[in-house]
């Protein structure tokens, strides 16, 4: 699960950022280039997640992904607190619930189930959205893809996999469709990434107490707060930051088809880190599920709905 950059200011193409990151000769390597290298970054931080849950706990890590990803982006964004109405603060607010949410569910997901499968079921949660927001009768088709897959993963009742993993994975897609409206609704509402680091240390404040109930001094452990921070960075900071380059000169639509890729991004790191193996019907799943967010994306682009686009482009999650 992701934090990406908010819908209509430092994500989107047209926004400049004077007082965004700047990585300069990163940006050698093409917008898609990035978008693939934060891709990779989220998933593979989600596998090292998932090592370091023996340590600290599904909660534990939930929480120290976000205290140090809120750190960070407080200190490079340093949004400005004053100036903004009731109704900002309460989108902000919502947004930073949401995110919370959407963290702790999926690690609770991938605490019983393997990555590949869950990131899988939890990017159902933006294609449904993307669905919905289209209304056109070919979506029909691609949410069918998707729910053959879904069954293809379950093994025709989730017997292959846990089912409070499987529900947890599902409801974390849930939370990420919400992200994807708050998002949008905080970007318009905030500059540059005021409203994503704000909504990231409200996220933070809320699971402080969790992550303290679950795993207490485990926490400052020098090796778990390291392990924890290096989490953050792969997971928020990283690829927020190659994400906000890639989208200031790509499209949106070519966005969001790349984000269809999380799960075979995410089977490949549960591969190599955590040596989760798919079988061939679970890989056969995934490449359905895949293929049913690409169609319904690229409905969306012959549509030409540009601002939904935008919109469900900013939203990812691992």
């Amino acid at each position: 699960m992701r934090s990406a950059p908010d819908a209509g200011t430092p994500g989107s193409a047209a926004s400049t950022s004077a007082r965004g990151p700047r990585l300069g000769p990163v940006g050698s390597l093409g917008p898609v280039g990035l978008v693939l290298a934060g891709g990779l970054s989220v998933q593979f931080g989600g596998a090292l997640a998932v090592s370091l849950m023996p340590r600290a706990g599904a909660l534990g890590v939930v929480t120290l992904r976000l205290v140090v990803a809120a750190v960070v982006l407080l200190a490079v964004c340093r949004p400005r607190l004053r100036g903004h109405s009731r109704a900002d603060w309460g989108t902000v607010i919502a947004f930073g619930i949401v995110m919370g949410a959407m963290n702790g569910l999926f690690y609770q997901a991938v605490a019983r189930i393997p990555l590949g499968p869950a990131v899988t079921l939890e990017v159902l949660g933006p294609l449904a959205l993307s669905v919905l927001a289209s209304r056109r009768a070919v979506n029909v088709i691609w949410a069918g893809l998707a729910l053959a897959g879904v069954f293809l993963l379950g093994g025709g009742g989730f017997e292959s996999l846990d089912p409070v993993g499987a529900a947890f994975a599902l409801g974390a897609g849930a939370m990420w469709a919400a992200y994807i409206v708050f998002s949008a609704r905080t970007g318009r509402r905030f500059p540059q990434a005021d409203g994503l680091a704000l909504a990231m240390a409200v996220a933070a404040l809320l699971f402080l107490p969790l992550g303290i109930a679950e795993s207490g001094t485990k926490l400052v452990d020098p090796v778990t707060l390291g392990l924890g921070a290096g989490v953050a960075m792969l997971s928020s900071v990283l690829p927020y930051t190659l994400e906000l380059i890639a989208l200031r000169r790509l499209p949106a639509s070519t966005f969001a088809v790349l984000m269809s890729l999380e799960p075979a991004i995410a089977a490949l790191a549960g591969f190599l880190v955590l040596h989760q193996a798919l079988s061939a019907t679970q890989a056969l799943a995934i490449a359905l599920v895949i293929g049913a967010s690409m169609g319904a994306v690229r409905t969306q682009v012959g549509r030409g709905n540009a601002k939904g686009l935008d919109d469900a482009a900013q939203g990812t999650a691992l």
